[in-house]
């Protein structure tokens, strides 16, 4: 799925930059955290070069243009139809960018993020370049961790392009003004603004585990397609089992199952528990499949 840029960049002397750090090895540091910040830094920049980053933050950007284009065309949302805050929209753009965020949240992210969390070791693996990103001072579980970290920051930088973009087309196309939340009290443009970088950071952390799903398995498979598709399964399935009200005991487990709880921080005061709750069980599954993903990939022949 990688361009012909993509693949030029991720060649084996490349591959053996990044796991140096780009410049001469130093004994002293390659088991700090100099190191990781290094490859860190390195896994970033190969990320967020590529052509297909791009591409699916620049779709992400779509969704807010989209819905604002469309309700300038065929007029305000009938009171209480379509997705949340809709019909509120053409008396403030502020709310553009949460409409857009509670639209993503089912589909388009976990797409996103299933092909960059699925890509993370497979994609290596496919390319050729894994056993070259291996030589140290990277080590197995230091790269799974910079894949992991770099994948927590497509997280937080799909999010932000929601909101962000949100805002400001919703700026520009429509009449700005107070919020009103969902409590009833009204609050100012700027803190209205502050609560929607919250909500982003609230998506972004709702995100983390599937994430580590989808490190994990990419640790299972040499190609990146296979991963990639699995991830964005398990977020479908798991959102159609967190539906039905017959397995209303095993919601709370899902990592799904806070996703839409940023309602929360559109009340006066901000009601934290979904936040605490959602994180726990984001930890949780780092944890696990986190524990999983090194162990298969301790064991793992790497072969190309």
């Amino acid at each position: 799925m990688s361009s012909e840029a993509d693949l030029a960049g991720r060649g084996a002397p490349d591959a053996l930059r990044r796991a140096q750090g780009g410049r001469a090895s130093r004994p002293a540091r390659s088991a700090g955290g100099g190191g990781i910040r290094s490859l860190l830094g390195s896994e970033l920049r190969t990320l967020f070069r590529r052509r297909r980053t791009w591409a699916m933050l620049g779709a992400l950007a779509l969704i807010p243009i989209l819905i604002a284009i469309a309700i300038i065309i065929a007029g305000p949302a009938p009171t209480g139809r379509g997705p949340a805050f809709l019909d509120q929209i053409t008396n403030n753009g502020l709310f553009v960018g949460l409409t857009a965020m509670i639209v993503a949240i089912p589909l388009f992210l976990p797409l996103t993020i299933g092909v960059v969390a699925g890509d993370a070791i497979a994609g290596e693996a496919s390319h050729g370049s894994l056993r070259y990103l291996l030589i140290a001072p990277a080590g197995r579980i230091r790269l799974l961790v910079v894949k992991y970290l770099a994948a927590a920051a497509f997280c937080a930088a799909a999010t932000l392009t929601v909101v962000v973009v949100g805002t400001v087309i919703g700026w520009v196309l429509f009449p700005i003004g107070e919020v009103t939340l969902l409590s009833g009290t009204t609050v100012s443009v700027g803190e209205a603004l502050l609560r929607f970088l919250a909500i982003a950071a609230y998506v972004a952390v709702s995100l983390l585990g599937m994430s580590a799903i989808g490190l994990f398995l990419s640790t299972l498979t040499t190609v990146p397609v296979g991963a990639m598709a699995a991830t964005a399964i398990l977020a479908v399935v798991s959102q159609i089992l967190g539906a039905l009200p017959q397995l209303e005991w095993l919601h709370p487990w899902l990592f799904t199952h806070y996703w839409l709880g940023l309602g929360d921080l559109m009340r006066d005061p901000v009601v934290w528990d979904s936040f605490t709750d959602n994180a726990l069980l984001q930890a949780g599954y780092i944890l696990v499949f986190g524990a999983l993903a090194v162990g298969r990939f301790l064991t793992k022949d790497v072969l190309s």
